[in-house]
């Protein structure tokens, strides 16, 4: 169906994943790259306000105030009849990307449960306490997608009172609030349909199973205060056996387990864990050698990955694919070397290991070598002309990463973290992982001098010179004018 708006309605406008012009390098193995912007294709059109005004003291009407919510984030909940969401706003994902001094933004849907046909007329009444208007979304996030306009879900904006929306693909539906605690509500007057959805602490399985006989739209969805799971109905059929409070908490714990090793304790307001939910979505599919990937706004996991996503047992036992995919979404730009993007994102595997009770994936013995990767490691430490960059292996490259947990207390990352948002809250978004030379050495150099700070040790020699860590001379400059003493203990030593 052909796009279409009239020039007095809002036009759609971009998804809120702002790929940016030009090439986009995969993240590895496990991640995602960007590519061109797509605009979303559609129409939307306003009708004039019928809708009563927000009533004394700025609650909405009858409504009344936004408190509690469907998952208990405290930022959206449905009325009696199921057809008015009342919402409240929260920083937007490029606002808590800076705050967080993260390299990817995070996701900002709320989740609906509605679903749009193609070319279906969806209309909705928004009423705004406070003037602050949400934005509604159609579609599912899917990159690797042929067709350009399916690669992002896409945007309109709302306007007080009845809005008329026309998506030429339909979807999944969402809204996005930007703000800090302005109330708005939105009614679904016509043109959706309810998916098949189910709410930690408020769906029982036997109401989920009956919601999954009974209604056929393409698109599931399970849902807690932290995370949402956007699943195909096949693919959800497949795995309707397990037991989703059980797999929803799951998400909700290794979610939890990167905001420990963030740093995340709300200790201070630049220290609160990112405002809304996480988004994990099945995609149609990825290239060949990619088993998921994540880029701004979610993670992106093919059929092929369903028998770890969707599963109580695999996703405790072998999700690492899932726990690395959500460290992208927790990396710092401050210290993300090219070359360390699929380093430094293990950090965050590692803690939902040690989270989940498993045994660390450090310790698994390569069956060619015999040795454990801190085996491995060791064996290649002090050979002539060492490169940490080009002669370690990933594994190999974390266990630096580890050791400094290991020397310094299970603190040290969350307290790095910590001191990165104090300092970097201007970062740009990663926009491409093609780094040059003289980025990378700041790069570099900004992760020995923070992990020097924190350490309270100058880690020049276990850094630069035990793991051949390519630290310039500025680095090591500006270690040595810390004045800092030398570890008590060689941290190269120590292993798990």
């Amino acid at each position: 169906m052909p796009a279409s708006f009239s020039p007095a309605s809002p036009a759609p406008v971009a998804s809120v994943s702002p790929r940016g012009l030009g090439r986009r390098s995969m993240l590895a193995a496990l991640a995602g790259g960007g590519a061109a912007l797509a605009l979303g294709a559609g129409s939307a059109a306003a009708a004039p306000s019928a809708a009563p005004s927000a009533g004394p003291g700025g609650t909405l009407g009858s409504l009344g105030p936004v408190g509690s919510s469907i998952g208990g984030t405290g930022t959206e909940r449905w009325n009696r009849s199921g057809d008015t969401l009342l919402l409240k706003a929260f920083p937007d994902a490029e606002t808590e990307r800076m705050r967080l001094a993260r390299s990817l933004r995070a996701s900002e849907f709320v989740p609906t449960g509605r679903h749009a046909a193609p070319g279906a007329t969806v209309t909705v009444r928004v009423r705004s306490a406070e003037g602050a208007l949400p934005v509604l979304h159609v579609g599912t996030f899917d990159y690797f997608n042929p067709v350009t306009a399916l690669q992002d879900p896409r945007a309109y904006p709302l306007r007080e009172g009845v809005n008329r929306i026309t998506d030429p693909h339909g979807g999944p539906v969402y809204l996005s609030f930007a703000g800090h605690g302005q109330r708005a509500a939105v009614t679904f007057v016509s043109g959706t349909e309810h998916m098949a959805v189910f709410e930690l602490g408020r769906t029982g399985e036997t109401d989920f199973q009956r919601q999954l006989d009974t209604i056929t739209v393409p698109w599931v969805e399970l849902v807690t205060d932290r995370a949402i799971l956007t699943l195909t109905r096949e693919g959800a059929l497949q795995y309707r056996d397990q037991d989703h409070a059980a797999l929803m908490s799951l998400f909700d714990t290794i979610i939890d387990s990167h905001d420990r090793i963030s740093g995340l304790d709300g200790g201070r307001p630049l220290d609160r864990p990112k405002a809304g939910r996480y988004h994990f979505v099945e995609v149609s599919q990825v290239p060949k050698g990619v088993t998921a990937y994540a880029w701004h706004h979610y993670n992106g996991f093919p059929r092929a990955y369903m028998d770890r996503l969707c599963s109580v047992t695999n996703l405790t036992t072998r999700g690492w694919g899932l726990y690395h995919e959500l460290g992208h979404l927790n990396q710092q730009a401050a210290y993300q070397a090219d070359s360390l993007t699929e380093v430094t994102v293990n950090i965050y595997s590692l803690a939902a290991q040690r989270t989940l009770g498993r045994p660390s994936n450090l310790l698994t013995v390569d069956p060619k070598t015999g040795l454990d990767w801190f085996q491995s490691a060791r064996a290649k430490l002090g050979t002539s002309g060492l490169s940490y960059v080009d002669d370690l292996g990933p594994y190999e490259k974390l266990v630096p990463l580890r050791q400094l947990e290991l020397a310094f207390g299970d603190d040290f990352w969350p307290r790095l973290h910590r001191l990165v948002r104090t300092e970097h809250q201007h970062d740009a978004p990663v926009d491409d992982y093609n780094h040059d030379p003289q980025v990378e050495a700041g790069l570099y150099r900004a992760l020995a001098t923070y992990a020097s700070r924190t350490a309270g040790r100058d880690l020049t020699d276990f850094l630069a010179g035990t793991w051949a860590m390519p630290i310039d001379a500025q680095g090591r400059a500006e270690i040595a004018a810390l004045r800092l003493p030398r570890p008590d203990t060689d941290p190269s030593t120590l292993t798990d």
